[in-house]
Protein backbone atom coordinates (compact mmCIF):
# COMPACT_ATOMS: atom_id res chain seq x y z
CA UNK A 1 0.00 0.00 0.00
CA UNK A 2 1.73 3.50 -0.82
CA UNK A 3 0.02 6.55 0.95
CA UNK A 4 0.23 9.54 -1.26
CA UNK A 5 -0.58 12.12 0.81
CA UNK A 6 0.13 13.42 4.05
CA UNK A 7 -1.77 12.29 6.79
CA UNK A 8 -4.56 14.90 7.93
CA UNK A 9 -7.16 12.45 9.54
CA UNK A 10 -10.56 14.46 10.78
CA UNK A 11 -8.90 17.79 10.55
CA UNK A 12 -9.13 17.77 6.52
CA UNK A 13 -12.92 15.46 6.83
CA UNK A 14 -13.61 18.60 8.91
CA UNK A 15 -12.25 21.59 6.06
CA UNK A 16 -14.50 20.01 3.78
CA UNK A 17 -18.04 20.09 5.67
CA UNK A 18 -16.59 23.73 6.91
CA UNK A 19 -16.29 24.68 2.68
CA UNK A 20 -19.59 23.15 2.46
CA UNK A 21 -21.21 25.03 4.76
CA UNK A 22 -19.34 28.39 4.31
CA UNK A 23 -20.64 27.73 0.45
CA UNK A 24 -24.00 26.96 1.11
CA UNK A 25 -24.29 30.05 2.97
CA UNK A 26 -22.89 32.26 0.04
CA UNK A 27 -25.55 31.21 -2.48
CA UNK A 28 -29.11 30.18 -2.91
CA UNK A 29 -30.35 27.12 -1.41
CA UNK A 30 -29.13 23.86 -3.60
CA UNK A 31 -32.46 22.27 -5.28
CA UNK A 32 -33.64 19.34 -3.78
CA UNK A 33 -32.05 15.90 -4.22
CA UNK A 34 -32.59 14.46 -7.59
CA UNK A 35 -31.45 10.73 -8.17
CA UNK A 36 -31.77 11.25 -12.44
CA UNK A 37 -29.02 14.34 -11.94
CA UNK A 38 -26.68 10.93 -11.17
CA UNK A 39 -26.67 8.86 -13.92
CA UNK A 40 -27.60 5.27 -14.42
CA UNK A 41 -24.88 2.78 -12.84
CA UNK A 42 -23.02 0.82 -15.95
CA UNK A 43 -21.38 -2.35 -14.65
CA UNK A 44 -19.55 -2.56 -18.46
CA UNK A 45 -16.21 -1.83 -18.62
CA UNK A 46 -15.62 0.83 -20.41
CA UNK A 47 -12.24 0.18 -23.32
CA UNK A 48 -9.04 1.27 -21.61
CA UNK A 49 -8.21 4.58 -21.87
CA UNK A 50 -3.89 5.80 -22.34
CA UNK A 51 -2.38 7.27 -19.39
CA UNK A 52 0.59 9.12 -18.13
CA UNK A 53 2.86 6.49 -16.91
CA UNK A 54 1.79 3.71 -19.36
CA UNK A 55 3.90 2.12 -21.79
CA UNK A 56 2.54 1.21 -25.44
CA UNK A 57 4.11 -0.65 -27.89
CA UNK A 58 3.76 1.28 -31.16
CA UNK A 59 4.19 -0.82 -34.30
CA UNK A 60 4.51 0.62 -37.80
CA UNK A 61 3.49 -2.13 -40.13
CA UNK A 62 5.18 0.27 -43.17
CA UNK A 63 8.36 0.87 -41.66
CA UNK A 64 9.52 -1.38 -38.95
CA UNK A 65 12.31 0.70 -38.03
CA UNK A 66 9.70 3.06 -36.44
CA UNK A 67 8.24 0.62 -34.54
CA UNK A 68 9.08 0.03 -30.74
CA UNK A 69 7.90 0.21 -27.03
CA UNK A 70 6.75 4.00 -26.16
CA UNK A 71 6.18 5.94 -23.05
CA UNK A 72 3.21 8.05 -21.87
CA UNK A 73 5.17 11.21 -20.83
CA UNK A 74 3.79 13.78 -17.77
CA UNK A 75 2.46 15.55 -20.40
CA UNK A 76 0.51 13.00 -21.79
CA UNK A 77 2.68 12.35 -25.13
CA UNK A 78 4.54 9.94 -26.43
CA UNK A 79 7.43 10.54 -28.39
CA UNK A 80 7.71 8.97 -32.34
CA UNK A 81 10.29 9.24 -34.41
CA UNK A 82 9.70 11.04 -37.72
CA UNK A 83 6.46 11.97 -36.21
CA UNK A 84 7.73 14.12 -32.70
CA UNK A 85 5.15 14.29 -29.90
CA UNK A 86 1.39 13.05 -29.92
CA UNK A 87 -1.15 13.78 -27.19
CA UNK A 88 -2.38 9.85 -26.48
CA UNK A 89 -3.89 10.53 -23.00
CA UNK A 90 -7.40 9.75 -22.66
CA UNK A 91 -7.24 7.76 -25.94
CA UNK A 92 -8.11 4.24 -26.67
CA UNK A 93 -5.43 2.38 -28.04
CA UNK A 94 -7.20 2.58 -31.42
CA UNK A 95 -7.98 6.11 -31.40
CA UNK A 96 -3.82 6.57 -30.89
CA UNK A 97 -3.31 4.59 -33.69
CA UNK A 98 -5.12 6.57 -36.15
CA UNK A 99 -3.90 9.91 -34.25
CA UNK A 100 -0.46 8.28 -35.03
CA UNK A 101 -0.99 6.97 -38.42
CA UNK A 102 -2.08 10.68 -39.50
CA UNK A 103 1.07 12.12 -38.23
CA UNK A 104 3.10 9.43 -39.97
CA UNK A 105 1.08 10.19 -43.29
CA UNK A 106 3.15 13.59 -43.78
CA UNK A 107 6.61 11.45 -44.11
CA UNK A 108 5.19 7.81 -45.15
CA UNK A 109 2.12 6.69 -48.05
CA UNK A 110 -0.47 4.59 -46.17
CA UNK A 111 1.00 4.37 -42.83
CA UNK A 112 -0.71 1.19 -41.01
CA UNK A 113 -0.37 1.86 -37.32
CA UNK A 114 -1.25 -0.47 -33.98
CA UNK A 115 -1.29 0.21 -30.49
CA UNK A 116 -0.43 -2.35 -27.92
CA UNK A 117 -0.95 -1.31 -23.76
CA UNK A 118 1.79 -2.72 -22.18
CA UNK A 119 2.45 -1.91 -19.15
CA UNK A 120 0.35 0.90 -16.89
CA UNK A 121 0.89 3.57 -14.76
CA UNK A 122 -0.22 4.76 -11.42
CA UNK A 123 -3.74 3.32 -10.80
CA UNK A 124 -5.17 5.98 -7.66
CA UNK A 125 -8.46 5.94 -6.10
CA UNK A 126 -9.58 8.77 -3.97
CA UNK A 127 -10.98 7.73 -0.16
CA UNK A 128 -13.19 10.94 1.31
CA UNK A 129 -16.03 11.84 3.90
CA UNK A 130 -16.50 9.84 7.07
CA UNK A 131 -13.02 7.80 7.29
CA UNK A 132 -9.83 8.09 9.53
CA UNK A 133 -7.59 8.85 7.15
CA UNK A 134 -9.10 10.58 3.47
CA UNK A 135 -6.86 10.91 0.71
CA UNK A 136 -5.68 9.45 -2.55
CA UNK A 137 -4.40 5.97 -2.32
CA UNK A 138 -2.79 3.57 -4.90
CA UNK A 139 -4.33 0.39 -5.64
CA UNK A 140 -3.10 -2.72 -4.32
CA UNK A 141 -3.74 -4.82 -6.65
CA UNK A 142 -6.13 -4.79 -10.30
CA UNK A 143 -9.41 -5.70 -8.44
CA UNK A 144 -10.34 -4.43 -4.97
CA UNK A 145 -13.50 -3.50 -3.64
CA UNK A 146 -14.92 -1.00 -1.61
CA UNK A 147 -14.28 -2.72 1.34
CA UNK A 148 -10.44 -2.72 0.69
CA UNK A 149 -10.84 0.99 -0.23
CA UNK A 150 -12.47 2.26 2.95
CA UNK A 151 -9.61 0.31 5.09
CA UNK A 152 -7.21 1.90 3.01
CA UNK A 153 -8.15 4.95 4.42
CA UNK A 154 -7.88 3.63 8.02
CA UNK A 155 -11.94 2.35 7.58
CA UNK A 156 -15.01 4.38 8.35
CA UNK A 157 -15.80 6.76 11.70
CA UNK A 158 -18.46 5.92 14.04
CA UNK A 159 -19.64 8.80 12.27
CA UNK A 160 -20.58 7.26 8.67
CA UNK A 161 -23.27 5.74 7.49
CA UNK A 162 -21.86 2.18 6.36
CA UNK A 163 -25.35 1.43 4.46
CA UNK A 164 -24.97 4.00 2.33
CA UNK A 165 -21.29 4.45 1.31
CA UNK A 166 -21.13 6.01 -2.11
CA UNK A 167 -19.27 4.81 -5.39
CA UNK A 168 -18.40 8.08 -8.09
CA UNK A 169 -17.07 7.27 -11.77
CA UNK A 170 -16.63 8.62 -14.59
CA UNK A 171 -19.36 7.90 -17.31
CA UNK A 172 -18.28 7.37 -20.95
CA UNK A 173 -20.06 10.87 -21.71
CA UNK A 174 -17.80 12.52 -18.93
CA UNK A 175 -21.27 12.85 -16.49
CA UNK A 176 -20.65 11.56 -12.90
CA UNK A 177 -22.60 7.66 -12.30
CA UNK A 178 -23.69 6.91 -8.82
CA UNK A 179 -23.80 3.48 -6.74
CA UNK A 180 -24.68 3.10 -3.74
CA UNK A 181 -23.08 0.24 -1.58
CA UNK A 182 -24.24 -1.19 1.87
CA UNK A 183 -21.20 -2.19 3.88
CA UNK A 184 -23.05 -2.44 7.51
CA UNK A 185 -23.36 -6.23 7.04
CA UNK A 186 -20.12 -6.84 5.57
CA UNK A 187 -18.32 -5.11 8.36
CA UNK A 188 -20.10 -7.05 10.97
CA UNK A 189 -19.15 -10.22 9.32
CA UNK A 190 -21.48 -10.65 6.53
CA UNK A 191 -20.59 -10.94 2.41
CA UNK A 192 -18.97 -8.02 1.18
CA UNK A 193 -20.17 -6.10 -2.34
CA UNK A 194 -17.39 -6.48 -4.63
CA UNK A 195 -17.53 -3.75 -7.00
CA UNK A 196 -14.41 -3.77 -8.71
CA UNK A 197 -13.05 -0.37 -8.49
CA UNK A 198 -11.22 1.41 -11.43
CA UNK A 199 -8.75 4.30 -11.36
CA UNK A 200 -9.91 7.28 -10.32
CA UNK A 201 -13.04 6.04 -9.15
CA UNK A 202 -14.01 7.99 -5.34
CA UNK A 203 -15.47 6.09 -2.26
CA UNK A 204 -16.98 8.50 0.17
CA UNK A 205 -18.41 7.45 3.53
CA UNK A 206 -21.28 9.91 4.16
CA UNK A 207 -23.02 10.88 7.80
CA UNK A 208 -26.08 11.80 6.56
CA UNK A 209 -26.56 9.43 3.29
CA UNK A 210 -28.10 10.60 -0.23
CA UNK A 211 -28.18 14.35 0.52
CA UNK A 212 -24.98 15.09 1.39
CA UNK A 213 -23.35 12.82 -1.41
CA UNK A 214 -25.34 15.48 -3.64
CA UNK A 215 -24.21 18.12 -1.87
CA UNK A 216 -20.62 16.77 -2.24
CA UNK A 217 -20.76 16.35 -5.71
CA UNK A 218 -22.37 20.03 -6.66
CA UNK A 219 -19.53 21.48 -4.30
CA UNK A 220 -16.45 19.31 -5.74
CA UNK A 221 -17.58 17.48 -8.51
CA UNK A 222 -19.48 18.94 -11.28
CA UNK A 223 -17.33 21.56 -12.12
CA UNK A 224 -14.26 19.97 -12.59
CA UNK A 225 -15.10 16.87 -14.73
CA UNK A 226 -14.04 14.57 -16.06
CA UNK A 227 -13.55 12.71 -13.27
CA UNK A 228 -9.42 11.96 -14.05
CA UNK A 229 -5.98 12.57 -12.83
CA UNK A 230 -6.93 16.51 -12.66
CA UNK A 231 -10.16 16.18 -10.90
CA UNK A 232 -8.51 13.83 -8.48
CA UNK A 233 -5.54 16.42 -7.67
CA UNK A 234 -7.81 19.36 -7.36
CA UNK A 235 -9.89 17.94 -5.53
CA UNK A 236 -7.30 15.98 -2.86
CA UNK A 237 -5.78 19.68 -2.98
CA UNK A 238 -9.10 21.64 -2.06
CA UNK A 239 -9.59 18.72 0.96
CA UNK A 240 -6.47 18.62 2.45
CA UNK A 241 -4.90 22.16 1.54
CA UNK A 242 -7.33 24.41 1.39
Amino acid sequence: MTRLTRRQGLTAVAALFAVGCAGRGQRPASPPFEPSRFQAWNDTAPAYRLYPGDTVEVTVHTADELSGLRDIGPDGRVNLPLAGAVMVTGKTASEAARLMASRYASVLRDPIVEVRPQSFGSQRILVGGEVNDPGLYEMPSARIGVLEALLLAGGPNSRARRNRIAVLRRAEDGGVMLREVDLASALDGGRADMIPLQRHDIVFAPRSGIAEINDFVELYVRNILPIDAAFSYALADSLFNG
